[in-house]
């Protein structure tokens, strides 16, 4: 019997609260109200019944969970409040220099929220009279993506909100795939026939940005609330109780404690439970409890000083080594790393690990086909701990380092100097490679340290006064006046310079490290990214694959970089000497959000200078003309492709007195 509009509008607001209710129940509480079956036919009466009175239908109907048609292509936002990170601790002293730190800003006691550090994908939900109106992704925490139509597939993500609310409400929180979810999807991937997913947090954020919502909607995902952005409460836990009380699920490992004694044994009780809980994580979030302080002590970069991320000791796991080879850095050091069958450790995939040098090889007898355990130190690099020598194929022979080294690279010379761990190119090669690090370190694109050319360079390398790029910061002016090449006043303008460099952008510090694959652009992406040179030493795999244009070349030449004791070895010293990268926000800067592109000689300046001036306001600089960029700067014999593109696409050019008014040079 067709019911009359009257009559159904009461039945659908009954049945949309009971579903509801179920809803609720089932994928948050984890708790059954009702069979599955008899939810189900709940669902179809209301379907039905709206099927009849379409315009009975509204955005927050359990019917509206089902996926849209697909979008082409995301749209970006910018978020209300940044999404911030949090800066990483691995000990107890790290956690009280942190607490040192706040009290010298807040004379107070703290009182302490804790809660699991989820590993997943964060999203930003919004709410408009308690109803879901949008779903943002962090991007880089300023702007990101709208991935409203996938995250209202999502199960236990209220599209309204449990409790009536007169304000806009802003919750943010992690989307993850449980652990017996991810292995139940696997096991359907290899029924079918199927390549395996990787890890179910790359999974998670791959569902989400998938264009199409069909996608998303085929994954057990679910959304774990950690923060409540708005309404503001007085402290983090009555904010998580009000998230639960909003209808949202959390991780139930959140605690208040009133001092650092329960902090640190609640670090203790999660390193040992956090195997059993049903999603990954690799660490436990500590922050101040108090909101005010905490808003109070603010954010510095990217991070907040009022909360920290411990991150749990490395997982380990077992794999073999199917082969060890040998990379050259632009100092000349061999580094060794052992090429493994990938293996998932704390949660991303493992393809290779540093073995250091020579004498670390000999004490692990690693052999190519061995069985290895592998572990991530501080969860982020990944060693071999352990050769099982019982697993050890018949007939391996030990590794020749030094027979590799001539079989790899038969055109080079190697040594190891006395007292020294690694080999090094030997003779004249040993020397060009060095110099050419240091003329690149010294380069415009990178510090632009004046008097550092290429003569210069070999000046102080063939004098003996320079054997790293830390040694220039160690020169003085008696040691440089004494070269033939330099005067009083030369070597006293080229240790200025040097001392000059000591405080350079951390962009231009990152592109002055000589990473492969990292040009002036990328440096820029990286340190808007990351915020300082340690943050970006940290950063996993999938961190890096989050940003755009890095793809898997990249971000493995960044990890590889990182990786290399030589190069460790180098970043420390140039810390201890003094040299402290700045990172400045750009999000102010004039040209900030605008692209361009420089073609043709510029009779001003240079184009490498021209590009320079530009990202120095803000730009990004590309090679080639897109749909987004906003202006061709063209010079004497431009090049036609780009001419006609920029036609094509109604991009404007600009010549080059109008360049030079664009950056305050006219």
């Amino acid at each position: 019997m067709k019911m009359n509009k009257t009559d159904a509008a009461e039945r659908i607001l009954k049945l949309r609260k009971l579903i509801d209710d179920y809803r609720y129940h089932y994928h948050v509480l984890d708790q059954s109200t009702m069979s599955e079956a008899a939810a189900d036919s709940l669902k179809h009466e209301l379907s039905q019944l709206e099927e009849q009175y379409p315009e009975l239908i509204t955005p927050d109907s359990p019917t509206q969970r089902v996926a849209g048609k697909p979008l082409d292509k995301f749209k970006k936002v910018t978020h209300t409040e940044r999404m911030i990170s949090l800066a990483d601790v691995f000990s107890e002293d790290e956690i009280k220099d942190w607490v040192y730190r706040n009290a010298k800003l807040d004379d107070g006691k703290f009182e302490y929220f804790t809660d699991i550090k989820m590993d997943g994908l964060a999203c930003s939900l919004h709410y408009q009279g308690g109803t879901l109106v949008k779903a943002v992704t962090r991007g880089d925490g300023l702007v990101g993506e709208d991935v409203t139509l996938n995250v209202r597939t999502i199960e236990n993500v209220p599209l309204n909100l449990a409790q009536t609310v007169t304000s806009d409400v802003e919750v943010r929180g992690e989307i993850v795939i449980f652990k017996d979810d991810f292995a139940k999807l696997n096991q359907q991937q290899l029924k079918n026939g199927e390549k395996p997913f990787a890890n179910p947090r790359n999974l998670a954020a791959g569902s989400i940005r998938q264009l199409d919502p069909k996608i998303a909607a085929a994954r057990p995902l679910k959304f774990i609330a950690y923060d409540l952005v708005t309404p503001d409460f007085p402290t983090h836990a009555e904010a998580y109780q009000a998230l639960r009380d909003f209808g949202f699920q959390t991780s139930r490992e959140d605690k208040v404690f009133p001092d650092l004694k329960g902090v640190f044994q609640e670090i203790q009780h999660l390193a040992k439970t956090r195997a059993s809980l049903p999603f990954n994580t690799d660490g436990m979030v500590i922050k101040i409890n108090d909101r005010a302080v905490y808003k109070k002590l603010g954010i510095v970069g990217k991070t907040p000083r009022a909360a920290v991320a411990f991150k749990f000791p490395a997982e380990e796991s077992t794999t073999k080594v199917r082969d060890i080879v040998i990379s050259i850095g632009r100092t000349g050091a061999a580094t060794p790393v052992a090429i493994l069958d990938p293996v998932v450790v704390a949660g991303s995939t493992v393809r290779h690990a540093s073995l250091h040098n020579a004498d670390e090889i000999a004490r692990l007898d690693v052999r190519i086909g061995d069985t290895v355990i592998i572990y991530k130190a501080g969860d982020i690099i990944p060693q071999i701990k352990e050769v099982l020598v019982a697993l050890r194929p018949d007939h391996t022979k030990p590794f020749n380092y030094e027979q590799a080294l001539k079989s790899q690279y038969p055109e080079l010379k190697f040594e190891r100097p006395a007292g020294e761990v690694v080999y090094r190119v030997k003779g004249e090669s040993s020397d060009f490679i060095l110099k050419r690090a240091i003329e690149y370190y010294a380069s415009k694109p990178a510090l632009n340290i004046e008097g550092l050319g290429e003569k210069n360079v070999s000046a102080l390398v063939d004098a003996g006064l320079v054997h790293s790029i830390a040694d220039l910061y160690r020169l003085t002016v008696a040691d440089v006046a004494g070269l033939e090449r330099f005067a009083e006043l030369s070597a006293q303008n080229l240790i200025s310079a040097i001392a000059q460099s000591k405080t350079p952008p951390l962009a231009k510090f990152i592109t002055a490290l000589g990473i492969r694959h990292i040009g002036a652009q990328t440096a820029i992406v990286l340190a808007d990214q990351f915020c300082s040179i340690d943050r970006l030493a940290a950063a996993t795999l999938e961190e890096l694959l989050e940003i755009p244009d890095i793809g898997e070349t990249v971000a493995e030449s960044i990890l590889a970089y990182f990786a290399d004791e030589d190069n460790l070895k180098l970043l420390a010293e140039l810390k201890e000497l003094g040299l402290s990268p700045v990172y400045t926000d750009r999000a102010n800067l004039p040209l900030a959000g605008k692209s361009y592109i420089v073609s043709g000689t510029l009779a001003s300046m240079g184009r490498e200078e021209a590009e320079d001036k530009l990202r120095s306001l803000g730009a990004t600089v590309t090679s080639s003309v897109t749909k987004t960029t906003t202006a061709l700067i063209i010079g004497e014999k431009p090049g036609g492709s780009k001419l006609k593109k920029a036609a094509a696409y109604n991009i404007p050019t600009l010549s080059e007195p109008d360049f030079l008014k664009l950056i305050g040079a006219a």
